[in-house]
């Protein structure tokens, strides 16, 4: 399925139904008093986080929601129907914005959390409300209120424990094709996800995290170059942050170093508390150096850096080192942090 990760919708919640004037006719009461009854009240609209949703595609096509009018009063003191809220169902991860200022109305984060974003008319007063002793006829009533009318900005944050960063042509989609069923396009040549694609890691029997395979980073992403800041927002979520380098065909140490410290920069530019998020290198594709070479690669490359946190040395194309990194990423989750590379 096509990742859309914005989109704006119009919701418009009903209207109060209107209070009636009516009066009794029975057959031994000439004179019956108003019996007007009152109006329903209109439906809101909610939107209802759905964690088996996670695209805001078919907003593309939908944009206007309604919830249903309150019905009028009716004789005989009967009250009108209210109109049945109106509830749409979203990601999980969602954010709501007031399209016109850009106000924040509201986070969802939780499976089956409600969020209001209009608010139904209030109901209408029959003449029955306006009896009084010097009034025993009103003709008086109130009419329903307008449900509320909003336009909406929603914004789709991915909510997975990990992300993968790096440069096109890292290895990130390969990477998540080998530690999760999920399956972004794989090509030879550098090129970077369109999409955010999430996959499902199993550590062990009952224990398993998402993984986020977030798109390629070019320098001058957090001011919107290339794809840009509508891909590093997806960060902010994660819990742990791994950034995969290809030490395999990426050239030199010191190129290899340089491109981390590109996304390194991206990430700090774009939002300041982002650096506080753990980041782990991978290096990916080492099935591509000759085995005397290894450790002397990693070795130069962790100097380069001066890399103080952990590192892993992997092959997402054989599987080599995989395990490894997959129960020290499950153990981080858990909590436990004695284990280091």
């Amino acid at each position: 399925m096509r990742f859309v990760d914005e989109a704006e919708i119009t919701v418009e919640a009903g209207d109060g139904g209107n209070g009636c004037v009516s009066f009794r006719r029975e057959k031994y009461v000439p004179y019956g008093g108003p019996d007007g009854g009152d109006g329903g009240d209109g439906g809101s609209v909610y939107l209802v986080a759905d964690k088996d949703l996670n695209t805001l595609v078919d907003f593309r096509h939908d944009r206007r929601f309604r919830a249903d009018r309150g019905e009028d009063g009716k004789g005989a003191n009967r009250t009108g129907r209210s109109g049945n809220d109106r509830l749409i169902r979203v990601p999980t991860g969602t954010l709501v914005y007031e399209a016109e200022t850009s106000e924040l109305i509201g986070d969802l984060t939780e499976d089956g959390q409600r969020l209001l974003v209009a608010r139904g008319g209030r109901h209408g007063l029959g003449n029955t409300r306006f009896k009084s002793a010097t009034n025993q006829a009103p003709r008086q009533f109130r009419p329903g209120t307008p449900g509320e009318v909003r336009r909406l900005h929603l914004e789709l944050k991915l909510l997975a424990d990990v992300g993968l960063l790096g440069m096109p042509n890292a290895g990130k989609s390969t990477l998540i094709r080998a530690i999760s069923a999920a399956r972004p396009k794989v090509a030879e040549y550098p090129f970077t996800t369109l999409y955010p694609q999430l996959g499902v890691v199993r550590v062990a029997p009952g224990v398993s995290f998402v993984v986020a395979d977030i798109p390629g980073l070019i320098e001058g992403a957090a001011e919107g170059a290339g794809l840009g800041v509508r891909f590093l927002k997806h960060a902010a979520r994660n819990r742990l942050l791994l950034h995969v380098v290809d030490v395999g065909t990426a050239g030199t140490v010191e190129e290899v170093a340089a491109s981390v410290r590109t996304v390194e920069q991206e990430l700090a530019g774009f939002r300041e508390d982002l650096g506080a998020t753990p980041v782990w290198l991978v290096c990916n594709k080492v099935d591509l150096l000759r085995p005397e070479a290894r450790q002397r690669v990693y070795d130069e490359l962790v100097q380069a850096l001066g890399w103080e946190d952990r590192w892993f040395a992997v092959s997402a194309a054989t599987g080599e080192g995989l395990g490894p990194l997959i129960e020290a990423v499950g153990r981080f989750l858990e909590g436990d942090e004695a284990h280091a590379h």
